[in-house]
């Protein structure tokens, strides 16, 4: 999928390349027969008029109006002032030589051009001039005649580099290898221009490809957690199967014995082992239970009975049950009864279930010696409880799944943690149901903290 992926995108990309160049090409032909057209029409217009030239041209130039320019002409036709003369223009027939880029009207010139590039369907801004090879400068730029106006070495071409350098231009009264200046057209939004031209499949392109790139990720995404939650279930479908081969294997043996024929008339040891097969049978079922409880759970077809609960009870009875095994280990369960306002509207049994699989959990997961600490107390319009253990902690991993369903923190390639990954996958559920809230504060090797937010009164009902 990747390298189909990038093939795709590289075809993309080459494709609107091609069609930009496409488009460049299509523009720069219908420019140049634009320009040709616009030459033919200079060109034929010429008649033998007075000419007009530069003598001592310096580098330095300016642009003036038809007016300015007849009325130059006519003052320095009349006078014999030298100096004056040689400042600016003169009439070629009297002190230069004459060139018909001279004769050029620059009013017509620029009708032409603009009537040629209508014609061609080409409404972008433009920039044109007349360049003379003899003199290296522009004659017109723009509708404006150029004129020296001192001995200043600044070259004008530095103000029209790109019209100079532009490739759109047609030679004018060319002579065989005689070239004496040329037509320049530039178009300085020509780039954007051709940009626009393609945006549309530019845009398309990168929307249809977004998509693919996104259906992509989401597909990986899927798969990886599918991958998770194979795993997951394979795990639980090993834990089950340890979970009930030893109370299977323990009711099988019982009984065996019961029927071996020096215990089937000792009442005593026959009620030893029925005792055992009780037990176990208990056992098996406790663990079936909580199963079909997820099963009902994922359904949400679960009904709460609320009741009032008294919190200071239920957490003062979960504590006394996990102390008989927290003290098998020498360990201690510390309870601190912080709130004044305990009850609140609630399913009695799952309340009762979530407070003591959190507190199975802490003895679970904590070390030889537990240490776990159990606080109620009031938050807001409810109350928060904390239970803290001093185990094995978690990873910022481990703590963004560890309420998912089947999963359970990995102990290295030790088993010794006995469970189906269900505890706590259930406890977020029944905090859901209820409208709650909870939250877990961990670090490796430094034990964990679940807070617990209950409302009084939840607004939340299961279906």
């Amino acid at each position: 999928m990747s390298t189909a992926l990038i093939g795709l995108s590289i075809i993309q990309f080459v494709w609107i390349k091609w069609s930009i160049d496409l488009s460049e090409k299509n523009f720069n032909d219908k420019v140049q027969i634009a320009i040709s057209r616009t030459k033919d029409k200079i060109q034929s217009d010429i008649k033998d008029n007075p000419i007009i030239t530069y003598v001592n041209r310096p580098k330095k130039t300016t642009f003036i109006s038809d007016e300015q320019l007849n009325l130059r002409k006519k003052i320095y036709s009349d006078t014999n002032d030298w100096e004056r003369r040689s400042l600016d223009l003169y009439m070629g027939s009297k002190y230069g030589s004459s060139s018909s880029l001279d004769k050029i009207n620059k009013n017509k010139l620029d009708d032409y051009i603009k009537h040629a590039l209508d014609e061609q369907g080409i409404e972008l801004d433009y920039d044109y001039g007349i360049f003379s090879n003899k003199l290296n400068d522009f004659l017109i730029i723009n509708g404006n005649h150029a004129v020296t106006v001192g001995n200043s070495q600044v070259s004008d071409m530095e103000s029209n580099k790109s019209l100079y350098k532009s490739d759109y231009q047609a030679p004018l009264f060319e002579d065989g290898e005689n070239i004496p200046g040329y037509l320049k057209l530039y178009f300085p939004e020509k780039g954007q221009f051709l940009i626009n031209s393609v945006l549309k499949n530019i845009l398309s392109s990168i929307l249809f490809t977004g998509l693919i790139l996104f259906c992509f990720v989401y597909t990986i995404n899927v798969i990886v957690r599918q991958k998770k939650v194979s795993e997951m279930k394979n795990d639980f479908i090993n834990n089950m199967t340890h979970e009930f081969k030893t109370p299977i294997a323990t009711i099988s043996l019982a009984s065996d014995s019961i029927l071996n024929p020096n215990i089937i008339g000792n009442q005593d040891k026959i009620k030893r082992f029925l005792g055992i097969i009780k037990q176990e049978n208990k056992r098996m079922l406790s663990q079936v239970e909580k199963v079909l409880q997820m099963a009902v759970l994922d359904r949400k077809d679960f009904t709460l009975n609320r009741t009032a609960v008294n919190m200071i009870e239920v957490v003062n009875q979960a504590a006394t049950h996990t102390s008989l095994l927290v003290e098998s280990r020498e360990g201690i369960v510390n309870t601190h009864i912080r709130s004044d306002k305990p009850v609140i509207m609630a399913d009695h049994t799952h309340i009762s279930n979530l407070v003591h699989n959190l507190l199975d959990n802490a003895y679970k997961y904590s070390p030889e010696k537990p240490e776990i600490d159990i606080t109620l107390e009031d938050k807001g319009s409810g109350v928060k409880i904390t239970i803290q253990d001093n185990g094995i902690g978690m990873s910022s991993e481990n703590q963004k799944n560890i309420f998912d369903k089947f999963y359970r923190v990995h102990t290295g390639n030790l088993h010794d943690v006995k469970g189906f990954g269900l505890g706590l996958s259930y406890v977020k559920a029944i905090v859901d149901a209820h409208g709650g809230t909870i939250t877990v504060q961990s670090e490796l090797g430094k034990g964990s903290s679940f807070i617990v937010v209950l409302p009084r009164e939840s607004k939340k009902r299961a279906n």
